[in-house]
């Protein structure tokens, strides 16, 4: 993986998280390996945006890369030892007793520890006998495809120790969502419950389908006599091909409307399917048309730009 994660995405180290997210989208756009099969170069551009992008969408692991606390590849960076670590490190002889102060800044799970302690010792039993505590949440990042992210579906995560889980993703999940997995964290300590288990989920852009809150926006090419003369069009949605009807005489950025055809959430109204129109012309002009054309615009002359006319 590059050691430099802005430079995959093409930015630098002052890009905003916008910035981050549409250079990611066009990067995947055009680099996408079902788009580009057997390119390996585009593969390998897409691979490294999406671990750029996996690194940098969140503000406080940004902040971490740029700190020099994790590398590219999100790994723990040796830290220096200051003179602090050397004092308070067990092989020190000099190293001073533990006070209550010292665990103002300490983890959930100790000050949870301390504060057992303290009630144990009020109750005038000594030691740790009898100690339970929640185990610590695991928070991990999945990415999905962006079919699965809108109509649902279930993917697995494998964990660090190997171990498969099962994600059961929500009709209609947005890109960042957060799901929790109850029970699925790190173990408790004693009799304490374990922690949850904290996915985040990057949705991978398609390759024609993009989201709008609960609407799918879909750019649809039509030919030339199909934009003429009006046609039923196959149209692919987010769950199947459906038949359109252009209008005859459609033109390229008109949008037509398939309502509810869009993303369904868990709550609320389904969105709608935009689909835009994108008049293509064939790939070569023969002279049967371009003969047609210049007799029909000898007789039918009419100008689209009068309005743009000082």
């Amino acid at each position: 993986m590059s050691t430099d994660p802005y430079a995959a995405l093409g930015l630098t180290k002052s890009a905003t998280t916008d910035e981050i997210k549409k250079a990611y989208r066009k990067i995947a756009r055009e680099n996408h390996p079902d788009l580009n099969p057997d390119d390996a170069a585009a593969e390998a551009r897409f691979k490294a945006a999406s671990a750029a992008h996996d690194l940098l969408k969140d503000p406080e692991t940004r902040a971490r890369f740029d700190r020099g606390e994790i590398d590219a590849s999100g790994q723990e960076q040796q830290q220096r030892q200051y003179y602090r670590d050397f004092a308070e490190s067990a092989d020190n002889p000099y190293r001073r007793g533990p006070h209550p102060g010292d665990f103002a800044d300490a983890s959930d799970i100790f000050a949870e520890f301390i504060r057992a302690r303290e009630h144990a010792g009020a109750r005038g039993h000594g030691g740790f006998g009898g100690f339970s505590a929640r185990g610590q949440d695991a928070r991990y990042t999945l990415e999905v495809d962006f079919l699965t992210a809108v109509n649902g579906g279930k993917t697995r995560i494998t964990l660090p120790d190997g171990q498969g889980l099962e994600v059961s993703i929500p009709r209609g999940t947005d890109d960042q969502q957060t799901i929790r997995l109850r029970g699925k964290g790190n173990p408790g300590i004693g009799d304490g419950p374990a922690g949850d288990a904290l996915v985040t989920l990057s949705v991978r852009p398609h390759p024609f389908f993009r989201r709008d809150g609960n609407d799918i926006v879909l750019t649809l090419p039509i030919t030339l006599d199909e934009a003429v003369l009006g046609a039923k069009v196959a149209t692919p949605t987010i769950e199947g091909s459906v038949n359109l009807s252009i209008p005859k005489g459609a033109s390229s950025g008109r949008v037509l409307r398939l309502r509810g055809r869009g993303v369904k959430p868990a709550k609320g109204s389904p969105g709608d399917q935009r689909v835009e129109i994108s008049v293509v012309m064939p790939p070569a002009i023969d002279d049967d048309l371009a003969r047609f054309m210049e007799d029909w615009r000898s007789q039918h002359q009419y100008d689209p730009r009068k309005a743009m006319k000082t």
